[in-house]
């Protein structure tokens, strides 16, 4: 039913979805998820460079940016370098612009299709119908799923990232099929052969959410702009609904039945009625199932209906700290961040590959292994809002490209990125939240939050020991080094505005540390305003520091 056929496919969809659906079809035809716009675009950049001028895309398409000014994509089937050869046979399969019919992967339908008729176990039918069941590639049933299960997203968000799975609170170890626990494979089974430990999920998750409770569909969806990348897209953060430090979650009265919250719930479990106060996202738009009741904030599950009040921090010891005005949410709440470091990719050209985007078996293949993955502690660096988050190697990849005559015109190469070779990450949220935040000590006395990776203090100095074997002076984990007493860094951190942390901020968050010897709590006074270091010159302080001058 939805195989090579697929009616909801792109080539089809304004004819069969779009004859009823139009808005949906027009914002999904911009969308991230379906262009992979800003995908392509960071392949480009942390690959080799990018193409100025060009937006490269799924397929060709006309759109229109958040400026009101137009955009014209490029289909990367154009894109003649080795960023559009690992997009169209590596990323591709996943982008809903074609079908993954392939049964020994994580599979699904083209177009409306992916999500709302998700394929099941084989990619074959499972309902009840007798002339098709077991038969694929078909949806998993003949009933549309107008509220995605999880299922659907977690056949995309399961790798690369992992969000799908450090979400639900599981980890696939060092590699895809490596025994992950006393020498035998994880007790979980992932769709594609991959096994799976069990890691502390997601608080969310363990509170009975699924993806579609926080995703809004104009996220998902679009929102009927081409965005630069999936920033762009977003529009809920944690402050919506738990508020910050300063500013409880922002709320407005829906009084129509045809206001957003009450006309986008009518398939909920528990719909929004005209007259609740609908709580705003990022974006300052009405969430459909997140409202004020009784002077709390409270979340509707979609499917289910059920009621989970949602704490504010606003005013909270623990959220009123000098000096943590800057940090993410994710920055502490964070319990895992997938992180694998050294990352060999191979292109052979005397190999052939599936190509999704052209659709057809075209000369040069992929292979790719990497040295090391771990989850906890995570570094952290200056996202593009300014503020301090989570990053993650995006992209550190080592390349190695044999031509057709067995030479190697690319040999473990780092490309060159911002004007010269070095490694990247990127600001990342790993969906692996927990109630309880990084311990203060942790933070300010641990290195490897700061990016300076696994390492030992070695006369006054911070040295790293898990070293690239490219570059022996340089950490494979990290993007910070100590030079003469001087924090320096040598990684990028992409996304316009990144950066690492700079030599005085580090000095600063190691600072703290000497502070927390005794002052442990985080409602102590002596943090309700900028540490004043020259308190220390008084006779209690010189006598409890007398034996560290």
């Amino acid at each position: 039913m939805y195989g090579s056929n697929d009616h909801s496919g792109a080539d089809r969809w304004e004819k069969a979805c779009g004859s009823c659906h139009k808005d949906q079809v027009g914002r999904m035809a911009s969308s991230q998820m379906f262009t992979n716009a800003g995908m392509i675009a960071q392949i480009q950049a942390t690959w080799e460079d990018e193409r100025p001028g060009v937006a490269f895309a799924a397929q060709n398409g006309h759109q229109f940016v958040p400026d009101g000014s137009e955009l014209a994509q490029v289909s990367v089937a154009g894109l003649d370098n080795l960023s559009g050869e690992l997009y169209r046979k590596f990323c591709s399969r996943c982008h809903l612009a074609s079908a993954d019919n392939d049964p020994t992967s994580a599979g699904h339908a083209a177009g409306c299709a992916a999500c709302h008729f998700p394929y099941g176990e084989g990619d074959t039918y499972q309902g009840t119908d007798r002339t098709v069941r077991g038969q694929g590639p078909h949806s998993a049933t003949h009933v549309l799923r107008g509220l995605p299960p999880m299922g659907a997203c977690e056949r995309c968000h399961h790798r690369s990232g992992r969000t799908a799975l450090t979400f639900q609170g599981l980890q696939d170890g060092n590699n895809a099929l490596v025994p992950t626990r006393r020498g035998r494979p994880g007790p979980v089974t992932g769709s594609d052969g991959r096994s799976f430990t069990h890691i502390a999920p997601n608080v969310h998750f363990e509170a009975g959410m699924e993806c579609i409770d926080c995703h809004t569909s104009r996220e998902v969806m679009g929102d009927g702009y081409a965005h630069a990348g999936m920033e762009g897209q977003l529009e809920i953060r944690c402050e919506d609904c738990h508020g910050d430090g300063t500013r409880r979650p922002q709320a407005v009265k829906s009084a129509r039945e045809s206001d957003a919250p009450v006309r986008e719930s009518r398939q909920y479990a528990r719909p929004m009625a005209p007259g609740v106060r609908a709580v705003l996202t990022g974006k300052g738009r009405p969430y459909s199932n997140v409202f004020e009741s009784d002077g709390r904030v409270v979340l509707a599950t979609k499917r289910t209906g059920r009621l989970l009040p949602s704490p504010v921090i606003t005013g909270t010891p623990a959220h009123t700290i000098a000096g943590h005005g800057r940090l993410e949410c994710s920055a502490c709440h964070s319990r895992a961040v997938p992180q694998c470091y050294g990352c060999h990719t191979s292109y052979d050209k005397r190999e052939s590959s599936w190509d999704f985007v052209k659709d057809e078996d075209a000369a040069g293949g992929f292979a790719e292994t990497e040295d090391v993955r771990t989850l906890y502690p995570f570094p952290l660096a200056v996202d593009g809002r300014g503020r301090i988050a989570p990053v993650t190697p995006g992209c550190q990849t080592f390349v190695t490209v044999i031509e057709a005559d067995g030479h190697h015109s690319k040999n473990e190469s780092v490309a060159r990125y911002r004007g010269k070779q070095q490694m990247r990450f990127a600001p990342f949220y790993a969906h692996n939240t927990g109630r309880r935040a990084v311990g203060c000590s942790e933070c300010h006395g641990n290195p490897t939050f700061l990016g300076f990776g696994q390492y030992v203090v070695e006369n006054g100095a911070i040295r790293s020991t898990l070293l690239c074997e490219r570059n022996p002076r340089k950490a494979l984990d990290g993007f910070l080094s100590m030079e003469a007493g001087r924090v320096v860094s040598y990684a990028a951190i992409s996304r316009a505005g990144a950066r690492p942390l700079d030599h005085d901020e580090v000095l600063g968050v190691l600072a703290v540390n000497l502070c927390l010897v005794c002052h442990e709590r985080n409602d102590d006074p002596i943090y309700r305003a900028r540490l004043d270091y020259g308190a220390l010159d008084d006779s209690l302080h010189r006598r409890l520091l007398a034996d560290r001058r």
